[in-house]
Formats: structure tokens, C-alpha cells, sequence
């Protein structure tokens, strides 16, 4: 009897998530179907303060500097502040070189971006010069000529919150930065563009985002996790905050060469996801329950993505083991045993859309060639499959507050990728 109490407490987890499965499923179909009010072009300039926060990033942050001094918006009302955070190298030397406004920050205990972050905004608040927003990018960042100029028009618009388009600067480096680029490509338009146009709040990505200063004020940051992006997402969220976003103006982020570095950062994205959703979770269904706010509990169910994965993962482990022992008495002989249930059958027939449908969106956004479909067939299932055991660690390891620094080594500039991309 035990047991049996177990199995349908089981069954009925793996139906949830089901459900939490084809809810994705749905606002992603029926984002794409929604057209998307377009923005007034109101030219008014806002002034922003772009913040880099840099751990030892010598080896790129000369050409992330050098694209944000192409942008095609007046010099006067930008200026560029890099936080050489806990440097050891010359992180600061050429961020100087670079005309960029340096502050050197050495803080043992408090580690991480959310930290120096909180650190950079609370001194810009104090400025005499006042700023209409602050932009958050990574050292590593090459941003597209046009970033703040899309930024501004939907400043102007009156959004207070915009995260940027999300691109790969090293899609071509080998099978790893490709899965990662893939799901990147994917989220953007699938996840993050659908959103916006449905009127629910898209997610920030950690870096290639825009704050309204007053909001943030009004706000106050206090995300200092892992995962600060998340953190702070929910608390927009329970601020009655919406991010939008700013599908044209383009961050080119650097993925990771190695499985180690691969593994280590999305272990900590997931560690970050598991304490975040631990904190805002039940708050935010309950502003759900009590105000009827969707976006609420759209970000509720988006922050327990490590669970949703391990339960998703192991399942479809599970079954398709099932499906190979039976292919496997088949072939010697004996009765084919595999059965589908109903809500199986289903799970099936969304993933294969899911299959098909991400090389549909990579080819709208001028991203698939036959060798990215290849990729996507035969190698980015591997990518996927990963994503197991580290949502599982992560879970473990929520409480587990160790930053673990992604080291950056491409140096391109933003001619060598608006060249690719054309």
C-alpha cells in the first residue's frame, strides 16, 4: 500500500510537469501568432550609464570597450563604467586605455557580479551627473552599433525594464558553443520574444539589459545570488514590473570552449535557479492566487526550471529504456511489451514539435545553415541531455554560494561579427 501511495504521488509530479510542459508549449505558439505593438520612434536622448563589472577579463574587455565607443548614439549621453572587481591583471590598465570611467573594487567576503553590481549603482546614485538609466553588460560583450538607440526608443515608449537580444560571439568554435548559441537562439524568439508580445514579462539574462534609474531606485537591487538576473526578475515580478524586450538591439556573449567551464557555469545557474525559486516561489503563486497576476505566475513556474529538467530528464530516460529492452525482446523473439500511456503519447508528440520547431525559428531569425542543422539533429541532443545531472547538482547545491569565474579568451570585434553575420 506504501508503495502504491508512492507511485501515484510519482505519477502525479510527472503530470504537473506535463502540464508545466505544454503551458511553455502553448505561450510559445501563441506568442508567435500575437503580433507585437511596434514602438513610437521618439528620438528624445536619455542618458545612460553603462556598468561592465570585470573579474580579470585583460584578455577581452579592450574590444567590448571599443564596440561600445562605435555605438551610433551621441557621445554625450553615455558614459562607461567598468568595475575592475577583485583584479589581479590589467583589467583596469586597458578599460583606462579605453576612455572608460574605472573603479577598482577589492572586497574578500562579498563576491560575484550581483555584489559589485549593488556596489556600482549606489556610487552612480550618488553622482552629481544624473542618469535616465543604467545598461548592465559582461567584459566579455560586443554590443551592435544600434544598442542604445533601441534602448532608448523603448525608454521613450515608457518601459523601465528591457533585456537585449542575446547572440553568440563564438558560435563556430566547436560543438559546445554551437548547443549553447542554439539555445540561445531558441530562447530568444521562443521564450523571451513570444512573451512580449503576449504582454507577459520576458526574463533578464544576466547581462545586455536596461534599468530605469528611478525604478531601480524605487526597487533597490539586492540581488546578489548566483543567479542575480533571476533574482532580480522575481522581484520585478512582485513589484508589478514588466521586462520587455528589445529584440534589435544585439549582445554578442562569449560561450564556454570546455565542457569543465560549461558544466561549472550552468551548475551554478542551476544552484542560483533552486535557491532563488526556494525564496520566491511560494510568493509569487500566492500574488497569482490573490491579484490574478499571470506574469507572476509565468516567472514562478520559469524559476524551477532544475526541477522541471531532472523530473522531464529522468522520465524521458526512463521511457525510452523501457523502449530499447523492448525493441530488444522483439528482436529475440518475443512479444513487444513497450505500452503508451495516454499522457506519454501526448509528452511525445510536444517534444517532436519542440524538435521541428526550433529549426523554423533559427531560420526566421537568419541563423540556420545546413551544418547548424546537423548540429541540431545529431549533436545538440548531448547539450540537452547534460543539462540532467547539473540540474540535479544544482538542486543539491543550492545552498552553496561559491562563485565560479567563466574565463574569457575570444577577442573579435564587432566588424569581424556584423561581417559573419552578412
Amino acid at each position: 500500500m506504501f508503495f502504491d501511495l508512492i507511485e501515484k504521488i510519482a505519477s502525479c509530479i510527472i503530470i504537473l510537469v506535463y502540464i508545466i510542459s505544454f503551458y511553455y508549449l502553448s505561450i510559445s505558439v501563441l506568442g508567435l501568432l500575437a503580433k507585437n505593438k511596434k514602438d513610437k520612434d521618439i528620438f528624445d536622448k536619455n542618458k545612460f550609464a553603462i556598468v561592465i563589472a570585470a573579474h580579470n577579463e585583460e584578455k577581452v574587455i579592450a574590444n567590448s570597450l571599443k564596440s561600445l565607443n562605435e555605438l551610433n548614439y551621441d557621445r554625450d549621453y553615455f558614459d562607461i563604467f567598468v568595475v575592475a572587481d577583485n583584479c589581479t591583471d590589467k583589467t583596469a590598465e586597458y578599460s583606462l586605455k579605453e576612455n572608460a570611467l574605472v573603479y577598482e573594487r577589492f572586497d574578500d567576503k562579498n563576491k560575484g557580479k550581483g555584489y559589485a553590481l549593488e556596489w556600482m549603482f549606489n556610487k552612480i546614485f550618488e553622482m552629481d551627473k544624473a542618469y535616465s538609466a543604467v545598461v548592465v553588460l559582461d567584459a566579455d560583450n560586443i554590443v551592435s552599433p544600434n544598442f542604445l538607440t533601441e534602448m532608448n526608443i523603448k525608454l521613450n515608449n515608457g518601459h523601465k525594464v528591457i533585456q537585449g537580444y542575446i547572440d553568440s560571439k563564438n558560435p563556430n568554435d566547436n560543438w559546445l558553443t554551437l548547443s549553447y548559441s542554439i539555445a540561445f537562439w531558441s530562447n530568444n524568439r521562443l521564450f523571451q520574444l513570444c512573451r512580449d508580445n503576449l504582454g507577459l514579462s520576458c526574463q533578464l539574462s544576466g547581462t545586455g539589459f536596461c534599468l530605469d534609474v528611478e525604478t531601480l531606485k524605487k526597487i533597490g537591487w539586492g540581488a546578489t545570488c548566483l543567479t542575480e538576473d533571476l533574482e532580480f526578475t522575481c522581484k520585478l515580478a512582485m513589484n508589478d514590473m514588466r521586462v520587455v524586450s528589445a529584440y534589435k538591439a544585439i549582445v554578442y556573449d562569449e560561450k564556454p570552449l570546455t565542457l569543465r567551464q560549461s558544466w561549472n557555469q550552468r551548475k551554478r545557474w542551476m544552484q542560483g535557479f533552486a535557491d532563488v525559486s526556494s525564496r520566491y516561489f511560494w510568493k509569487l503563486i500566492e500574488k497569482f492566487i490573490v491579484q490574478k497576476d499571470f506574469k507572476s505566475l509565468d516567472c514562478a513556474l520559469y524559476s524551477i526550471q532544475p526541477i522541471v529538467i531532472t523530473i522531464l530528464g529522468i522520465v524521458s530516460v526512463f521511457n525510452l529504456g523501457r523502449f530499447v529492452i523492448s525493441i530488444l525482446e522483439l528482436i529475440l523473439g518475443q512479444a513487444f511489451s513497450f505500452e503508451f500511456r495516454a499522457v506519454e503519447f501526448i509528452y511525445m508528440g510536444y517534444f517532436m514539435f519542440q524538435f521541428f520547431i526550433t529549426p523554423i525559428m533559427m531560420y526566421l531569425d537568419s541563423k540556420l545553415n545546413f551544418k547548424v542543422f546537423l548540429y541540431y539533429i545529431f549533436v545538440y541532443p548531448l547539450y540537452i541531455i547534460t543539462w540532467i545531472p547539473i540540474s540535479i547538482q544544482g538542486i543539491l547545491n543550492k545552498n552553496k554560494k561559491e562563485w565560479f569565474h567563466t574565463d574569457h579568451s575570444r577577442n573579435v570585434s564587432i566588424k569581424d561579427l556584423e561581417k559573419f553575420k552578412n
